[in-house]
């Protein structure tokens, strides 16, 4: 049941109980159900804030936006967002989500100093993590398709963070994030999840909420509001000093223990109390109870708190191959261990507190590639006993499908040797499934496997009191065999018990088995119970051969029965498996074995006779386990003519392979006394012989009544196992589809990052539009006509006052500008735009069309961003108003021009440069000049250079920089080569148009009289 299939359901495991208080009224906002642990912290201080992250791939910018829409800027809390990057695309995911938010967004960089108040973005193919509050990039490891960032950057943030980490899961396929937000449950930090019916994809969010480890499940928009509570509303802890208080009463936690161990049979009182308290207090902070007294109270009303709580307590956290360099150097120790093994014998291991099974599987991994190097000859079997006290836990683990996040942990190449790809995810193959058997057990009461060559427990012991963990040391030394080794977790340690194993890696924790006597005394303090002792069944060797000869009835195996038989017994005699079936009977042996009550069974155990009862099943076990004969003689059977003598004979056969493995019970009459066969020698028996019989009679029964029991647990596993057996071919029968599902899973990666990569082309089509927006806005302000063209001189792009000389239309585009007249009168249009796409060069020319409007026209090479030529841009600029502009000017000029022309002072008008732009005429006669000629003449190159004094070039240009100082009888003699020698007095006045300088000065002369 997920927590938005209905309405909350008191007491049911992770769903919110919300007080009558709250319950909505009619036309309210209907609640959402979530998960129930609310989780509250001590204030947080400055330098330790919340950190946030967000994980996400295809549909969470959606999410992304709602949240942060929703965020306020200075919620004191940190936040990184991790999603699916296609590796080879710059990402646009900062900007985006700068867009959604007034906190600075930025993406990360290698060093990064995580501060609040701020969105960090994960970069395109990089892995990140944080250490100390520092963001740290990584090149991937993994391939493209099975890279899972975001539990990478999970589970190094639940180490990091602690109780301060919050993981949200928004929309994404896969299952990416599931194993991190496990980490961060188990360090104490808060697990968010998107409600998966408002995520556009919800495999994520229903892969998250399969874990049971989510606390409040949400849509985006609502989950800040919660946030928010979360940080601002610390809980209120019951001081842990005050163990008998108003807030914990006397044996509070002592009355929680016995709830659960009553209703589900584990005793959690040899736990450490630390994390006991602070999983008990989730729960009570989920159902808003401050008061112990009143959560034990709850928990006698509802029973359902109680399985809930016992899930809590459970939390396991594993994966596969954790720390990597640890089974590396497990496997460095067990190849000596392994070599030493005789062949054929069997490599038995046990994993307590198995959880899910990864780390079982794991080892069966390992081991198997151990084996694979050693040599050929030394053939050896494996046993792995994988334990744990959670039950579904266990179910999970048989089944050994694994999500996808799997390929993060296990190398692609064990991946391809010991998995196979299905729908639901990484299926264990058969041939690991098979050496791995799972039980249920309890390790603080149950006995324990022995005869082991390898104990894994790996941070199992570090949830256990002082107490407890020196009563299961001894109890591991007890299982191992000698020189066995012993692989602990790396906060674990064997201190105090220097006496029973040898370190042989500290840093790893793997010992090994001293060869020193089990102290009784240690062993007797462990309060295991016998009925749950789990034991191994009689030898593979032994109980192979008894399904292989239930049905050798056929004629060369009943010569062969009989020529053995010949050659060594006559007398009455069957042929038995192991396990009492009678595969042969020979001669009369009626007086010893009659048919069994109830529907017909042929085994010797059933239809012996009362009196053979007890010597005929010790002796076959006797056989069966030592391989030798065994014969037990004097044996009374009681017949109607009295009590008769035999002598009892269990020979193992071992003649031929048919035979073997089987066993021969002969029935041998024995002479009898008289005395005895009448039962006087019963009359007066000798009391402690008698006394003696019973105890051993009775010693022997409880011996068979424990054999019998492991046996039935053992065959209880062995049918568990056979029925996965048959699972798993059923499941090899579907290979094709497998390989259909494979490519599914293919394809669903390549969508989701196809998804990505749509919503950063979405945010660029939203800028480009923009852009177009604004560039349309620009052209169309300017009023500049604009053609824009391709290297074919095809017309791509136009602006509408391009109407006044080209006539087009917009369904124009895409044909040549050759193909319409203009009203441009220049004939060279397209040889111009040709020359430029030629020769990369611009033309610029004035062009007036046939209606009388004058252009610039600008033709200029089309440059892409990249310098790439791609056709060519005409521009028509419209200087009509200048032309005309000009053309008046110029007519002011010429009619100025005139009129000084045509006075009769000696006149000149000059320019800046001193350049003679008018003559008069008098001033032509007075010196002999041609007034065509002179026009244009610098004022100190005419009349043959008499003009050039530097005095009077000195006060024109003075005169010119400064209107105010014209001067009047300037005094000028000189040497004129037509008038010859004259004194003149000359002025100079600057000509202004409207009150402003034109740039022109009138120069006039006056001849001095001699």
């Amino acid at each position: 049941m997920t927590p938005t299939d209905s309405a909350p359901v008191p007491g049911e495991p992770g769903i919110l109980i919300t007080p009558p208080a709250e319950m909505p009224r009619d036309g309210d906002e209907p609640v959402i159900p979530v998960l129930a642990r609310e989780v509250r912290h001590p204030d947080f201080s400055p330098d330790k804030f919340p950190l946030v992250a967000l994980g996400g791939s295809a549909g969470a910018l959606a999410a992304f936006e709602r949240f942060f829409r929703a965020m306020p800027a200075d919620s004191g809390m940190a936040f990184v967002v991790i999603t699916h990057l296609s590796p080879d695309q710059e990402s646009e995911l900062a900007q985006v989500l700068q867009h959604f938010t007034p906190m600075p967004v930025r993406e990360a960089s290698d060093g990064l100093r995580v501060r609040p108040n701020q969105v960090y973005v994960i970069p395109p193919n990089r892995d990140m993590s944080i250490l100390h509050g520092m963001l740290l990039l990584f090149a991937p490891t993994q391939p493209k398709g099975r890279r899972l960032p975001i539990d990478f950057f999970f589970q190094s943030m639940a180490k990091d963070a602690r109780a301060r980490a919050v993981c949200v899961i928004c929309s994404g396929l896969g299952s990416d994030g599931t194993l991190g937000l496990k980490m961060v449950m188990e360090n104490f930090g808060m697990v968010m999840v998107q409600a998966p019916e408002t995520a556009e994809f919800d495999s994520m969010p229903r892969s998250a909420l399969a874990t049971e480890f989510v606390d409040f499940v949400l849509p985006a928009e609502l989950l800040p509001a919660k946030l928010l509570a979360y940080m601002r509303h610390p809980a209120t802890r019951p001081r842990r000093e005050e163990a008998e208080s108003a807030a914990r009463p006397a044996h509070a936690l002592q009355k929680i223990f016995h709830l659960i161990r009553a209703k589900t049979g584990h005793d959690f009182s040899f736990y450490k109390r630390n994390t006991v308290f602070r999983r008990i207090e989730r729960r009570m902070n989920s159902h808003q109870i401050r008061e112990f007294t009143h959560y034990v109270r709850y928990l006698q009303e509802t029973p359902a708190e109680v399985d809930a709580l016992f899930k809590e307590l459970l939390i396991g956290v594993t994966k596969f191959f954790r720390d990597r360099e640890a089974f590396e150097q497990l496997k460095v120790r067990l190849l000596p261990l392994l070599r030493l093994k005789p062949a054929d014998s069997t490599v038995r291991v046990w994993a307590p507190g198995c959880s899910t099974g990864e780390e079982a599987y794991s080892l069966a991994i390992a081991l198997l590639e151990c084996l694979d190097g050693l040599e050929s000859t030394a053939y050896l079997k494996l046993q792995i006993f994988a334990t744990d006290i959670n039950p579904d836990a266990i179910d999970f683990a048989r089944v050994g499908i694994y999500p996808d996040n799997v390929v993060s942990d296990v190398s692609p190449e064990r991946l391809r040797h010991y998995f196979v790809k299905t729908e639901d995810g990484y299926r264990i193959k058969k041939e690991v499934r098979d050496v791995v058997v799972f039980a249920v057990h309890d390790l603080n009461k149950d006995a324990p496997f022995t005869k082991l060559d390898l104990l894994v427990c790996r941070n199992l012991l570090i949830y256990f009191s002082a107490e407890l963990q020196k009563n299961l040391i001894p109890f591991f030394h007890y299982a191992l065999i000698t020189n066995g080794l012993i692989f602990l977790g790396p906060s674990e340690n064997i201190a105090g018990f220097q006496d029973l194993f040898q370190s042989l890696d500290v840093k790893w924790k793997i010992s090994r088995r001293m060869d020193t006597p089990s102290s009784l005394i240690r062993l007797a303090n462990f309060p295991f119970a016998l009925a749950r002792q789990h034991a191994l069944a009689p030898s593979a060797s032994a109980a192979s051969p008894m399904m292989a000869h239930t049905a050798r009835k056929d004629s060369p195996f009943t010569a062969l029965v009989q020529r053995v038989l010949l050659r060594q017994y006559t007398p009455p005699a069957v042929v038995i498996n192991p396990k009492g079936e009678i595969l042969y009977v020979n001669g009369r042996t009626g007086r010893f074995l009659e048919p069994a009550p109830g529907l017909g069974a042929m085994n010797v155990f059933d239809m012996a006779r009362e009196e053979l009862n007890y010597e005929l099943s010790e002796a076959v076990h006797k056989a069966v386990a030592t391989r030798h004969d065994v014969v037990a003689e004097g044996v009374k059977l009681r017949l109607e003519t009295g009590v008769q003598l035999l002598r009892l004979t269990v020979k193992v056969l071992e003649e031929g392979e048919p035979l073997a493995g089987l066993l021969l019970v002969v029935f041998e009459e024995q002479p009898t006394p008289r005395r005895v066969r009448l039962g006087k020698a019963t009359l007066a028996p000798d009391h402690d012989a008698q006394v003696q019989t019973l105890q051993k009679e009775l010693q022997y029964t409880k011996h068979r009544l424990q054999t019998t029991i492991e046996e039935m647990e053992i065959s209880v596993e062995e049918l568990k196992s056979t029925n996965e057996e048959l699972q798993s071919a059923n499941e090899e029968l579907q290979s094709t589809n497998e390989e259909a599902m494979t490519n599914k899973e293919e394809m669903q990666s390549l969508n989701e990052e196809l998804m990505t990569l749509n919503m950063q082309y979405l945010n660029k089509t939203e800028e480009l539009s923009q852009a177009a927006n604004d560039m349309k806005n620009l052209l169309d302000a300017t009023e500049i006509a604009t053609i824009f063209l391709d290297n074919d001189m095809v017309i791509k792009r136009f602006t509408p006052p391009v109407n006044r000389i080209v006539s087009l239309l917009p369904s124009d585009v895409g044909r040549p500008i050759m193909h319409f007249a203009n009203t441009l009168r220049h004939e060279t249009l397209a040889q111009d735009v040709r020359q430029v796409l030629d020769r990369l060069v611009t033309v610029e020319a004035n062009i007036q069309t046939t209606q009388g409007e004058w252009y610039v026209m600008r033709i200029l090479p089309y440059r892409t961003l990249d310098n790439y030529i791609s056709g060519a841009v005409i521009t028509f600029t419209d200087i009509t108003a200048l032309k005309t502009l000009e053309a008046q000017l110029q007519e002011s000029a010429r009619f100025a021009e005139s009129i000084a022309e045509t006075l009769r002072e000696p006149l000149l008008v000059l320019d800046t440069e001193q350049r003679v732009l008018a003559i008069s005429e008098a001033f032509a006669t007075l010196f002999g000049l041609d007034r065509d000629r002179s026009k244009g003449q610098l004022l100190r190159e005419l009349d043959g250079g008499a003009w050039q004094q530097p005095a009077l070039r000195e006060r024109l240009e003075t005169t010119l920089r400064h209107p105010e100082q014209s001067f009047l009888d300037f005094p000028y003699v000189a040497d004129f080569p037509k008038a010859g020698p004259r004194t003149l007095r000359l002025f100079g006045r600057p000509l202004t148009s409207g009150g402003a300088r034109t740039g022109r000065l009138l120069l006039g002369v006056e001849v001095v009289p001699a």
